[in-house]
């Protein structure tokens, strides 16, 4: 159109033809089939997290790097143990409830009697229990049989004898009644281990309980007469992880490529627990924290605290889960 003609126009018409030749102009985004609505917002606020001990680590050093790539967005983190967790999100009190189990059937239950739904479960890493001993402790191996044995007081896995001393593994160390130590009641670590080395029966009673798993390593680290159970995490060279045996005679050790094939029997999933109705998109920030903890600089994070990141094929469909760019 010429500048002459354009002259000829009435007012109000040039001021629209300027403004469309200007929206031509604009660059246009496209948008994948079944992508999530694209968003311009950029993350801010503050995420507050509940649970998990073990996670705490992760959780720490995830949120600075979230904060290094978006500064307004700041992750509070409250370590009470896993059974936290069920509870703060049913009642609305966190956002993320991280857990080093899955939740129970209790759980679960409460929480759709509250919201109508599921929570949403999003596995983040994995890890497995240790069981451990003085680092010059003559043991090395022992049977699944035998932690039952040693820790519970129903032995319901089988075990015809309780084990209170050493010498009753065959093992020419003289030494006094073994001491027990594990986690408290509110831990994860308390519960997979009560289901899994002691079929779940009861424990003793003189176990000692310690709100973390660095304070068990530290108490083993101590006594000879000890032993424990910790995240793989927090195994230092103070201490020795023992090799356990199953029912057939094969033998497992707690090292990464047993972990992830689930092969160790004391091996564990790490979860994120969220409140998101079906059907909605993730708010800003929990999509950003939950798109650097799947990518590869959140599964490296993983690595470098002693976890076992996720199998690439669990990362990519849970991306594809969560709407987020493969």
């Amino acid at each position: 159109m010429t500048r002459a003609l354009v002259r000829l126009l009435p007012r109000w018409w040039r001021g629209l033809l300027v403004l469309l030749v200007g929206l031509a102009g604009l660059p246009v985004q496209a948008q994948s089939p079944g992508q999530a609505p694209l968003r311009d917002e950029t993350p801010t606020g503050t995420l507050g997290t509940v649970g998990s001990d073990t996670l705490a680590g992760l959780m720490l050093r995830w949120g600075e790097q979230l904060n290094h790539r978006y500064p307004g967005v700041r992750l509070q983190l409250q370590v009470s143990g896993s059974a936290s967790a069920p509870p703060a999100l049913t009642a609305g009190t966190t956002r993320l409830g991280p857990m080093s189990r899955p939740m129970t059937d209790g759980e679960r239950e409460a929480f759709v009697a509250r919201h109508g739904y599921p929570p949403l479960e999003v596995e983040v890493a994995r890890d497995a229990l240790a069981v451990v001993v003085h680092r010059h402790h003559p043991l090395d191996v022992l049977p699944l049989e035998a932690l039952d044995a040693i820790f519970s007081l129903t032995r319901r896995c089988g075990a015809e004898h309780a084990i209170d001393r050493w010498e009753q593994l065959g093992l020419d160390f003289p030494t006094r009644r073994i001491e027990l130590h594990g986690r408290n009641l509110a831990s994860g670590s308390y519960g997979l281990f009560r289901q899994r080395a002691l079929c779940d029966g009861q424990y003793r009673r003189r176990l000692n309980e310690h709100p973390g798993s660095a304070a068990v390593v530290a108490a083993v680290t101590e006594s000879l007469d000890a032993i424990g159970y910790a995240g793989l995490n927090h195994l230092t060279p103070g201490v020795k992880a023992l090799g356990l045996v199953d029912e057939e005679g094969a033998l497992h050790t707690p090292d990464t490529e047993s972990v992830q094939r689930g092969d160790y029997p004391l091996g564990r999933s790490l979860y994120l627990y969220l409140n998101l109705p079906p059907g909605e998109v993730l708010p800003a920030p929990e999509r950003a924290f939950l798109d650097l903890v799947l990518s590869p600089q959140g599964q490296e994070t993983v690595t470098s605290l002693g976890f076992v990141a996720l199998p690439e094929a669990t990362v990519v469909r849970q991306r594809l889960d969560l709407g987020l760019a493969p």
